[in-house]
């Protein structure tokens, strides 16, 4: 499949620890009053694993891809690299672009309640990374604490409304605990339209908390972002997108194998139509739209996403 749509970003408030000598609160202005920066993405995807995403906000382009067998992604401050443990599905297919996909993600999860969310019932799925594939994407330097998502689902349709997912990590450092990273992710699911005898959904508002912890209490701090996002464009079985298309970058590929580098100029269909006249922090560009979620209904053929 292939979408392309638009995003508005804007980070809320950052906040440093209460004690530390720069205490600070910022506050930027938010989407609700017209503030962030805008910026365009496109996605590939021929299945959950194999799938490219470029994205481009104040002039700044990201792109990041699986191709079934790494996932990746690249930046312009930071070399191309990997992502570890197995390949896993964007999450931004999974809010409401892929509903293969999300029902994929549930198979296993449990039912732990209803809610209503803007007049609609809905029953709410949860799902926890095993202890296995947590160690899988850990590392030397990073483990992975735990990761849960949650999804809402509409008692009277059945599609996704809300899409919420949690992920604690620790970062070691010799002779202390270590710095602690906890990122919640929400989306709301909006605006679903039938295109080919499937349910898409055309618009969404996604928040991000990024909270820093450990150590003492002048290190902590706190970062919120919000993303509006709309659907501009959807099309199935799309004509020229070939392998080729979802291989990894060539600086990616020197670093793992030490040879055989892959061109990283083969062209897509499609190409991110983008204004440059905007800026915004890349990092938390990254943090808002490069998450990957897991999809635990694959476990028997596959390793856990997660």
């Amino acid at each position: 499949m292939y979408a392309m749509g638009k995003v508005r970003m804007a980070a809320s408030e950052f906040s440093a620890g209460e004690g530390s000598v720069n205490n600070k609160i910022v506050k930027v202005r938010n989407l609700r009053h017209g503030g962030g920066e805008v910026g365009g993405f496109v996605l590939w995807q021929k299945r959950p694993e194999l799938w490219c995403l470029e994205l481009v906000v104040s002039g700044c382009k990201i792109s990041a891809g699986s191709d079934g067998k790494v996932a990746w992604r690249q930046t312009p401050w930071h070399h191309s690299h990997a992502s570890r443990g197995p390949p896993r599905p964007l999450r931004r297919f999974l809010q409401g672009l892929d509903p293969r996909s999300t029902a994929n993600l549930f198979t296993n999860s449990i039912c732990i309640g209803e809610k209503t969310i803007e007049d609609d019932d809905c029953f709410i799925l949860k799902l926890e990374a095993e202890p296995s594939t947590l160690r899988a994407r850990s590392s030397n330097n990073v483990e992975i604490i735990r990761h849960t998502v949650w999804g809402c689902f509409s008692q009277r349709t059945g599609l996704l409304i809300q899409l919420e997912d949690s992920h604690l990590l620790r970062i070691k450092s010799p002779g202390s605990d270590g710095v602690f990273w906890e990122t919640t992710m929400e989306s709301s699911i909006q605006d679903y339209r039938t295109v080919d005898g499937v349910n898409i959904a055309h618009a969404g508002k996604t928040r991000v908390s990024l909270f820093r912890f450990g150590e003492n209490s002048e290190s902590h701090s706190r970062t919120r972002m919000e993303e509006v996002w709309t659907i501009e464009e959807v099309d199935f079985n799309i004509k020229g997108l070939s392998m080729d298309c979802f291989l990894p970058p060539g600086d990616l590929k020197k670093e793992e194998e030490g040879f055989g580098i892959v061109s990283s100029n083969i062209r897509l269909p499609f190409r991110v139509r983008h204004d440059q006249s905007n800026r915004v922090n890349g990092s938390k560009v990254v943090a808002i739209d490069i998450d990957e979620c897991d999809d635990k209904s694959s476990s028997d053929d596959d390793d856990d996403l997660f």
